[in-house]
């Protein structure tokens, strides 16, 4: 990066034409400056054009019509209103919340999930997570064709109906749990297929028929969530909350971050942009919690950019991904940037520009730069465990170093880590959730005697 441009104008101007990146031509540097900062600084490739719908006049029509019931925020869920690109309010909940897990995290990144719990857990935030969740079948959709339409709505159908009627279990009225889905593919789907419910009524009859057969009906009507929430934007509007807890100062850091596909391309309409982050030019979430934090949140040219997962791209085309990762996203960030951590908010993203950095030996670019997610960095500035929570050991890009940055003892961390999973083996295990609040219906389930709250530390 040019060390004529101070940090702050790298973080919130555009990248100017006097600075381009090497394998750039002048005239192309110029050309691709100007695109990134009229179209995507300024937003105009969005808000010159003619606005989309709000599809939640649509949802309030076919309610009013009898067609559907709209599950929706109230003041249990304690709602604060986040603004989305042309101005419009989306309110957060931000307590009472269904945990909607991700399949990716579970299986590839599981600080993801216990960070985003431990959270909660330290926020005094009520939450149900069970187990009568599926995955969102995206992955069919997107990764091999083999999914449609009809299977998508219903299983978003299914998840949320399963949402609103799980506090029936604890004796509460349907409803008091909200939805918070934490993998961004689920996320960008799911408000895909509300927009496609809305719009064809062919669509609601066929799904209709499926979840009247499941049981998965109320009143005998569709049930559509007034706001569809990514985790990411609960962290963003609790994070003034989260910064009160803060122990670990972060201020050395220079973080990049790297905003998901599937989080703010897809019906960028319902995303959340704020003009206290970079100036309310990009997705307010992540940038405005590291912000929050006290990190130093630097740009780069290649921010737009995919990770280069691209669902088929990872399948039939996996070299195309590793090149891309480390030549456009880890390689920019570390020359340009000159990062120490690379943040995101996705399950596909964090896993492809963390576990492909390893490549890159290969051929003589080797890059390291830690990435993890926005959840699993504001878990460590709250002083939770590197490895027993927020779980770095499973990533595949070096963190010790960071951790050495942010003054924590990674070695004795191990260490503790170490003698707890002998302690795990022995049976003595701790858990962030009650395990019996989990089940909430057929074999083992048993009513929990006190109110959900997150367990243990």
């Amino acid at each position: 990066m040019d060390e004529k441009r101070s940090d702050s104008q790298s973080a919130y101007a555009g990248f100017g034409a006097e600075w381009r990146p090497s394998n750039l031509t002048p005239g192309e540097a110029q050309t691709a400056t100007a695109w990134v900062e009229t179209r995507i600084d300024r937003r105009s490739m969005l808000t010159n054009k003619d606005r989309v719908q709000d599809i939640r006049d649509a949802m309030w029509e076919l309610e009013k019509d009898g067609e559907i019931v709209v599950h929706r925020i109230d003041e249990r869920h304690e709602p604060v209103v986040a603004r989305t690109l042309y101005g419009w309010d989306k309110r957060i909940p931000t307590t009472n919340l269904w945990q909607h897990k991700s399949c990716g995290q579970c299986g590839n990144i599981p600080g993801y999930p216990s960070s985003v719990m431990w959270l909660m857990n330290q926020l005094g935030v009520r939450y149900l997570d069970e187990t009568d969740q599926t995955s969102c079948t995206a992955w069919n959709y997107h990764g091999s064709g083999v999914g449609n339409v009809v299977s998508l709505a219903a299983v978003f159908l299914r998840n949320f109906h399963q949402a609103y009627m799980s506090a029936k279990a604890q004796g509460l009225p349907v409803g008091t749990y909200f939805p918070l889905v934490h993998c961004g593919t689920s996320f960008g789907n799911y408000k895909e297929m509300r927009i496609f419910l809305m719009h064809s009524a062919e669509l609601r009859e066929q799904v209709k028929k499926i979840l009247g057969k499941l049981g998965r009906l109320v009143d005998g009507k569709l049930l559509i969530p007034e706001e569809i929430v990514h985790y990411s934007e609960w962290l963003h509007v609790m994070r003034h909350r989260i910064r009160e807890r803060q122990v670990i100062d972060v201020s050395s850091l220079r973080a990049t971050v790297h905003p998901a596909c599937h989080v703010y391309k897809m019906v960028p309409e319902d995303v959340i942009y704020d003009d206290t982050v970079m100036d309310g030019n990009r997705v307010a979430v992540s940038t405005g919690l590291m912000q929050a934090l006290g990190a130093q949140v630097i740009d780069y040219s290649t921010w737009y950019d995919c990770c280069g997962f691209g669902f088929r791209h990872i399948i039939g085309e996996r070299e195309f991904t590793r090149s891309f990762a480390i030549d456009r996203k880890i390689r920019v960030a570390v020359e340009e940037a000159r990062a120490d951590v690379m943040i995101g908010h996705d399950t596909g993203c964090i896993t492809t520009l963390d576990k492909n950095q390893w490549i890159g030996k290969a051929v003589d670019k080797v890059y390291a730069l830690p990435v993890m997610a926005d959840c699993q960095f504001a878990a460590l500035a709250l002083g939770a465990h590197p490895y027993k929570l927020a779980q770095l050991h499973w990533h595949a890009s070096p963190f010790e170093g960071l951790l050495e940055k942010l003054g924590i003892d990674w070695q004795k961390a191990k260490a503790e880590f170490e003698a707890y999973l002998d302690e795990v083996k022995a049976g003595r295990i701790e858990t962030l959730y009650d395990p019996k609040c989990a089940i909430t219906s057929g074999p083992g389930y048993v009513k929990p005697t006190a109110t959900l709250s997150g367990a243990a530390s």
